[in-house]
């Protein structure tokens, strides 16, 4: 099966594959960019993208929105064609500097999830930058358009259903983890599905599903399509590639792992969200680390109760302390077995 394009408005993605957005620092341009140039839709992650400018301490939010203007400007020099993406957390503080600078900077879709962007139409309005929120069930997406149709007249351009085997935060409690997991989810999909006809009927516009979660090669895709979703959003495997912004000790991580690493861990979003079993997460889950330097990067997270600096967590991740770090991953991570490049793993997934 030669797998269809998507089309979200006038963008058209030559292969219906979103690498989703990974922080902290998982997928900035070399990722993002590699994949756009391929005919995907490349995601820059803005969790904290400035980690590594020197006043990242001092001066979070300045480096944050320089590093994200640099990122989205240098993705788009190695695919000028191609399209690129935010992926801005709803939790995380300052989400209107983020989102404006995004458009700024010419991203052609800013993602959102982790809660539901009700402001998001606001930063983006009379612009060419698209907006697609993350949902996990059919009742999250229908109050999200709901709010975007009543507040602001619009709705969405894409929907992306995060389904319940995906990495990172996760949009259900522990217990919706284990149910979901087992009953192949489809139900909610079609619900979903539903819901978003009713709006592409009231707006008399294509809007586009794509489902993320667990998606690992091309008969899951094709699965995924025959329920009639338009794409896919596909994030660990991606992390196994050369063009991955991640040090090469996180991406070992991946190819050395089990089916029995894959663990469920709290986050300080107050979600709980997937990710390898390594030192760290064994000590957090004996007792809570100190945080003596809060960086405010969510608006759910006290440093006097929070389990541990999630934003230190995931820099000690991406630069490859990869004892001293979390380690998010998707559910399918362990059957991950070398780090290939992003071409040839296109490749495989859509011919």
């Amino acid at each position: 099966m030669t797998l269809p394009s998507l089309h979200i408005g006038n963008l058209i993605a030559t292969i219906p594959i979103i690498q989703g957005g990974m922080g902290i620092g998982i997928s900035l341009s070399g990722l993002a960019g590699a994949v756009a140039k391929e005919g995907g839709i490349g995601v820059i992650s803005a969790a904290q993208p400035g980690f590594n400018e020197p006043d990242f301490r001092t001066h979070t939010m300045d480096a944050n929105l320089r590093a994200l203007a640099f990122h989205l400007q240098k993705a788009r020099e190695t695919a000028p064609k191609g399209i690129i993406g935010v992926n801005i957390m709803t939790k995380g503080q300052n989400y209107a500097a983020y989102a404006k600078c995004a458009v700024e900077n010419n991203a052609d879709i800013i993602f959102s999830g982790a809660g539901l962007p009700a402001d998001l139409p606001t930063f983006t309005m009379g612009t060419k930058t698209k907006i697609a929120p993350i949902i996990s069930t059919a009742k999250a997406c229908r109050v999200m358009l709901k709010l975007w149709d009543r507040h602001h007249h619009v709705t969405a351009d894409m929907v992306v259903i995060e389904g319940p085997k995906a990495g990172g935060h996760l949009g259900y409690t522990r217990e919706e983890v284990k149910i979901h997991e087992h009953d192949g989810y489809e139900n909610e999909i079609l619900h979903i599905v539903d819901v978003v006809r009713e709006f592409e009927e009231k707006y008399k516009k294509k809007i586009p599903v794509v489902f993320g979660g667990g998606i690992f090669d091309k008969s899951d895709i094709e699965h995924y399509l025959s329920l009639g979703l338009d794409g896919v959003q596909m994030a660990t495997r991606f992390v196994a590639t050369k063009e991955c912004d991640a040090a090469e000790s996180f991406k070992k991580m991946y190819v050395k792992a089990k089916k029995e690493d894959i663990t469920i861990v709290q986050s300080p979003t107050k979600m709980p969200g997937r990710a390898l079993i390594n030192p760290f997460v064994e000590r957090i889950r004996q007792c809570r680390q100190q945080v003596n330097n809060c960086f405010h990067c969510l608006k759910t997270c006290d440093p006097r109760t929070t389990p541990y600096c999630i934003t230190m967590a995931l820099i000690r991740a991406v630069r490859g302390d990869v004892d001293n770090a979390l380690i998010f991953c998707g559910a399918n991570a362990y059957r991950i077995k070398e780090i290939t490049t992003v071409q040839r793993l296109m490749t495989e997934l859509s011919t």
